[in-house]
């Protein structure tokens, strides 16, 4: 776990986008805020700024968000309340696009981690919505979190991106955090995702359902305004899940 024995970093990472990174980054972090009672960072670390978007209380821009690696900005000055009760928010921003490169030409391998332990006073859980694909700033996010959440479709080609993931670490060598792959936008109709889950029996698995879809249209959290839908319960049963895991690193 990190340094500050309070502080544990979950990262939302994977491969390829559209499956679900960003909903699983704001539905766990609304899980650790509401029902663990924790202080909570979002940080949104991916440029297409979906988690930014869906709960910032701060319409500006601020193209702020690559400054805090190279330490012109503090990080906490650009910590923001979000339009959720109980989750403090590190916005994404265009500024974002140019990450990979300036962490490369920084050759500060251990950047991410750094400002995540600056923050061990002030959080509980510290939530990093990741940009998709195998780059420098995946690699800072391996080192820093000590849980990556990767959501899998349960599909030949997701499954064999988290192939990939695993075949990465494996050469990079190394410590890296552990990875619970959990099965996102899961259709039991499908008799592809019925064969992916008994090949998997114990990976979590959240249904797709038309609540997940409406949080772009709400702009909040599941159990914000569907506490009763499948998917908002299977949140809160795998956030239950990664309390229980980090209680035992």
């Amino acid at each position: 776990m990190s340094k500050d024995a309070d502080l544990a970093t979950i990262a939302v990472y994977s491969l390829k986008g559209g499956v679900g990174k960003t909903t699983f980054a704001v539905n766990l972090a609304w899980a650790s805020a509401t029902i663990s009672r924790r202080r909570t960072l979002l940080w949104d670390l991916d440029p297409q700024a979906a988690a930014t978007w869906l709960i910032s209380a701060d319409k500006s821009g601020r193209d702020a968000a690559q400054a805090i690696f190279s330490k012109e900005v503090d990080v906490k000055a650009l910590i923001r309340p979000s339009t959720v009760p109980g989750i403090d928010l590190i916005a994404a921003d265009t500024s974002l696009r140019g990450l990979d490169r300036f962490l490369f030409e920084l050759d500060k391998k251990k950047r991410l981690a750094r400002l995540i332990e600056n923050l061990g006073k002030d959080y509980d859980r510290i939530i990093l919505d990741c940009p998709p694909g195998l780059t420098e700033t995946s690699e800072q996010v391996l080192r820093a979190a000590d849980l990556v959440i990767v959501p899998v479709i349960p599909a030949p080609l997701s499954q064999r991106a988290l192939g990939e993931v695993a075949r990465y670490l494996v050469q990079r060598g190394g410590k890296h955090a552990p990875i619970l792959p959990v099965y996102s936008m899961v259709d039991r109709r499908r008799a592809l995702h019925r064969t992916a889950m008994r090949d998997q029996p114990t990976w979590p698995v959240v249904p797709m359902a038309s609540a997940v879809e409406q949080m772009t249209v709400k702009r909040k959290p599941l159990a914000d305004f569907a506490p009763g839908s499948p998917a908002a319960q299977e949140f809160a049963k795998l956030w239950t899940g990664i309390e229980r895991r980090l209680r035992k690193l």
